[in-house]
């Protein structure tokens, strides 16, 4: 076997410990917390299936490519809970290190492109950072609407905490956004979060 193949087969061996990482999010109707191959799969998916509520004209390959390997370095860094205050401060310097030590299994230049899609994700800047987003946003939204809110009660999540992650979601589509508000409201009436 070359020296490339056997790299990018390592690789692929390597990312399927992501199916080892697991969230706080509950999978819909009360199912076991998810974990973030199934997360990812879950957000490329919806990406492909919601592209025509994007805000701008995307690349629907590079987003779905973003979703699919946006947690990869959560393999080294672990899963850092969006309304984990604490744990959010260490996030970058967690992922930095994983990203360098995982993306580096790869053939030098498929190392390279995928350090640019994840830093191009994190930065959220582009038309297709910003809609990856917005699955990132959405995907967990769905799911704990789906659970009547069990993973927000859980947390104690308040409005506020869930309007400041959703925020951003509207840079990347003002009609999903539209959609968010509308779940947020009805488990703001139901009880599921709570003003701070």
């Amino acid at each position: 076997m070359d020296d490339r193949i056997e790299k990018q087969l390592a690789f692929s061996l390597e990312i399927d410990k992501v199916k080892n990482i697991f969230r706080q999010t509950h999978l819909s109707a009360h199912g076991r917390n998810e974990n973030d191959a199934e997360h990812s799969w879950h957000m490329a998916v919806m990406a492909y299936l919601l592209k025509e509520y994007a805000n701008e004209e995307i690349d629907i390959a590079k987003v779905m490519l973003m979703c699919l390997i946006h947690d990869i370095v959560e393999i080294d860094a672990g899963d850092t809970y969006a309304y984990d205050a604490e744990s959010l401060k260490t996030q970058k310097a967690r992922e930095d290190v994983a990203k360098e030590r995982i993306f580096s299994i790869l053939p030098e230049e498929q190392a390279r492109e995928f350090i640019e899609i994840f830093d191009e994700f994190e930065a959220y800047e582009t038309p297709e950072s910003k809609f990856a987003h917005v699955m990132d946003n959405i995907q967990p939204l769905i799911l704990n609407d789906s659970n009547n809110g069990g993973d927000w009660r859980e947390h104690n999540v308040t409005v506020e905490q869930i309007y400041g992650r959703q925020s951003k979601t509207k840079l990347g589509s003002d009609r999903l956004f539209e959609i968010t508000d509308e779940i947020i409201k009805k488990n703001i009436k139901k009880g599921n979060l709570k003003e701070s």
